[in-house]
């Protein structure tokens, strides 16, 4: 069996450990790996008549070629947004412009059947999140047999308790936090942490809630800057240190207001967010006379090698995925629930983004974490 990889939208540190138990997973079962670079642009850019093409966007994966690659972030096959079933007319390449009409976006699914189709390649194996794995289901749904591995910091596909890249991301923006509270406290200042999350706030809220901040402002409720102000002076005044922190996602809203969105939207419909914190900040400045400091955790929450956590999950996911592959399972993706490996329909990336559950796990009158039961609740309650 010749075996796909790829993987796709933002990296997450877990992903290099995952491919590399997928080589070492195949191969030691007698079976090959080819990696595809970039993601689905890898299907869209190959040409199935010009081999130097093949060669530029498929990687042949061995032990020895991923032997070292799982103390690092990112992944070695790199990784786009690319959606084969979207694909803007410039981004159509040279040698299929005259198999496309109109002003796009275009669907070149067909063409990724066939570039699949040469490369000999049985069954793919998709690391991603709801965008990427949006497109596995398309290629499910055509008949190509894909196995999803679930991979997002914002830990928000639904069908699982637990995404590769959420504890690290989490970790990371505890340690920030904590770093940053000397800064702040020296200066008396107020803190505002921007961390990310889009539709769903749980990076900024479990953070929020293990860190111990002042206050947390999530995606899934609006807040009332006047309010956040008041609270956090009180909360400076009431700290023995001088001074408050909040964090936020980058995908909160004030009250009235909208996503901070810049750029044009890709493939999958999203456009570039970020910057609301530092509109916070500015106006928490106007509202209180107070100093600000404004940090944009961002990138950085999703850089760097993994945690033991995330090698675990991310290992045994690939093993799981290979698995699944050898015995002919198709249309599936893995996953933890209740505390336990499982592999569900990947038609369960249908349902959307999961959000937080306000009611169980935010108190929105006061911007905070507020885990009412943690009994019956998986391990990241989310």
């Amino acid at each position: 069996m010749r075996i796909g990889v790829l993987t796709g939208g933002g990296d997450v540190p877990g992903l290099n450990p995952c491919i590399k138990a997928v080589v070492n997973r195949a191969v030691a079962s007698g079976h090959e790996v080819v990696g595809l670079r970039r993601g689905w642009a890898a299907l869209v850019s190959t040409n199935p008549d010009d081999p130097d093409t093949a060669a530029e966007h498929l990687v042949a994966l061995d032990p020895l070629t991923v032997r070292t690659i799982d103390r690092t972030g990112g992944t070695i096959l790199h990784t786009s947004r690319t959606n084969p079933g979207r694909v803007p007319t410039n981004e159509v390449p040279a040698f299929l412009a005259g198999a496309v009409s109109g002003d796009g976006p275009h669907d070149l699914t067909d063409h990724a059947l066939r570039v699949l189709a040469s490369q000999g390649i049985d069954v793919l194996i998709a690391i991603g999140g709801d965008d990427t794995l949006s497109y596995g289901l398309r290629l499910h749904d055509e008949g190509f047999p894909v196995i999803a591995i679930p991979k997002t910091m914002d830990n928000d596909v639904h069908g699982t308790d637990y995404c590769i890249g959420f504890s690290t991301a989490v970790t990371r923006g505890v340690q920030f936090i904590h770093d940053l509270r000397t800064s702040t406290g020296s200066h008396e200042r107020l803190a505002v942490v921007e961390l990310f999350g889009r539709y769903s706030g749980e990076t900024s809220l479990i953070t929020a809630y293990l860190a111990g901040v002042d206050r947390a402002i999530i995606s899934e409720v609006p807040f009332d800057i006047d309010r956040l102000a008041a609270m956090l002076v009180a909360d400076r005044e009431a700290n023995p240190s001088r001074y408050a922190m909040v964090t936020i996602s980058e995908g909160a809203t004030i009250v009235g207001g909208e996503l901070m969105l810049t750029g044009e939207a890709d493939a999958y419909g999203h456009r570039k967010l970020g910057g609301i914190g530092q509109i916070t900040g500015d106006l928490l400045a106007e509202r209180t006379g107070l100093g600000i400091i404004y940090q944009q955790v961002a990138y950085l929450m999703r850089s760097g090698r993994p945690d033991s956590l995330d090698l675990m999950v991310a290992t045994n996911y690939a093993v799981m995925a290979v698995d699944l592959a050898l015995e002919g399972a198709r249309g599936r993706m893995v996953s933890l629930r209740g505390g336990t490996y499982a592999a569900v329909p990947i038609s369960v990336t249908r349902e959307g983004v999961k959000r937080v559950d306000v009611g169980e796990l935010y108190d929105p009158d006061n911007y905070r974490p507020q885990v009412r039961h943690v009994a019956g609740k998986p391990m990241f309650l989310y």
